[in-house]
């Protein structure tokens, strides 16, 4: 099979794992042949690490290559936006790192470009393609609990600035704990309980600055900006009803919660923000939940598979999983939880999106 040549802007902290899979389970399909930071060692540390033939460090620079067919966007949730629309008008297919952007507009702005330019546009969360939510999405496509009534989701903690070397941005325009985390849980949910219709929501900033206690940036205190509580409404186009949670503010030793409840027995789904298990069902006339086997691969730390399916659709004609109108589809509800808390009132959502094909087990 032909490999897609790969291109990939910002090599900061989650970039290795990324590396890491392209340069191996996924090279197959995948090509890392350039990468680019603003930081020159950074790009030049990868580079070495990594066995990769070209370094930039600048976007323009990479940008003109034109080996390169896919661009890898890994940069800050504000240069999501920009980095993309100059991948496309360089006539480069594009993926980014949640989320798509950090406002509607700018959402709507890359998918109708992508679409004018013949391109392909997604980007990440990925973990919904994991053996762990894959095997929620097939116990719930075959009728096992029957229809969906309900679901639940949360995710909380404390923060970042205890152990992120460079947590400011989680506190500013695009970070917060819904455009942080709520991709990973809303990937999961609508991929399970389908597209959403509307959105109500109360949001709040309970402390208007945060100190880091990490290095390098010890004793820096830091101005809150955005949400750092947000708790959410979901009308589901199914008639399910949903309820979400993203915090910043509390302190919980069980982070990840979600939970499927349908009209014939229950799922609790596995950590989203990663790809495995366990799975654990409890069917109707039954008296407690028991872990059912997984049997679809990706059960590790499988970040890239997104960017290796896109690879595949590229060479097959086909639209990736995690394309665009998901990742819009999910920009647009968390942009609606904060329209909901501000304005008190339901809010409905700009577009529905249909749900990828589920993979196929082994």
């Amino acid at each position: 099979m032909r490999r897609i040549k790969i291109g990939v802007v910002g090599c900061g902290n989650i970039s290795g794992i990324y590396l890491k899979n392209l340069t191996g389970v996924f090279a197959d399909r995948a090509e890392v042949v350039a990468v680019c930071d603003l930081i020159p060692e950074r790009a030049l540390a990868a580079q070495k690490e990594y066995g990769i033939k070209k370094a930039y460090f600048t976007d323009e620079e990479l940008m003109a290559d034109g080996e390169i067919e896919l661009i890898l966007n890994i940069t800050t949730p504000d240069q999501h936006c920009p980095v993309n629309l100059m991948a496309l008008n360089a006539g480069k297919h594009a993926y980014c790192e949640k989320p798509l952007a950090i406002c509607r507009e700018d959402g709507e702005r890359q998918v109708a470009l992508a679409k004018e330019k013949g391109l392909l546009l997604g980007g990440a969360p990925d973990t919904f393609l994991g053996g762990g939510i894959q095997t929620c999405r097939k116990l719930i496509d075959d009728g096992v609990i029957g229809d969906v009534v309900a679901v639940n989701a949360s995710m909380r903690c404390r923060g970042h600035e205890s152990w992120h070397p460079g947590p400011a941005f989680y506190y500013k325009k695009g970070g917060g704990p819904m455009f942080d985390m709520g991709p990973y849980y809303l990937t999961c949910l609508v991929n399970l309980a389908g597209p959403a219709k509307s959105v109500s929501a109360y949001a709040r900033i309970t402390f208007p600055q945060r100190l880091i206690t990490s290095q390098p940036l010890y004793g820096t205190l830091v101005d809150v900006e955005v949400p750092t509580h947000v708790a959410g409404l979901i009308r589901f186009e199914n008639g399910a009803i949903g309820t979400l949670t993203t915090s910043f503010d509390v302190y919980d030793d069980r982070q990840a919660c979600v939970e499927v409840f349908g009209s014939r027995g229950s799922i609790l789904v596995p950590d989203p923000n990663g790809f495995g298990g366990p799975v654990k069902l409890l069917r109707e006339g039954g008296n407690r939940y028991e872990e059912v086997p997984i049997p679809f691969g990706y059960c590790e730390n499988s970040r890239g598979l997104g960017v290796a399916d896109m690879c595949g659709a590229i060479l097959e004609g086909r639209e990736p999983r995690a394309n665009c109108r998901q990742t819009f589809h999910v920009l647009d509800i968390m942009c609606a939880f904060h329209e909901s808390s501000d304005a008190g009132r339901e809010v409905t959502l700009k577009k529905i999106f249909e749900r990828a094909p589920a993979l196929s087990a082994s």
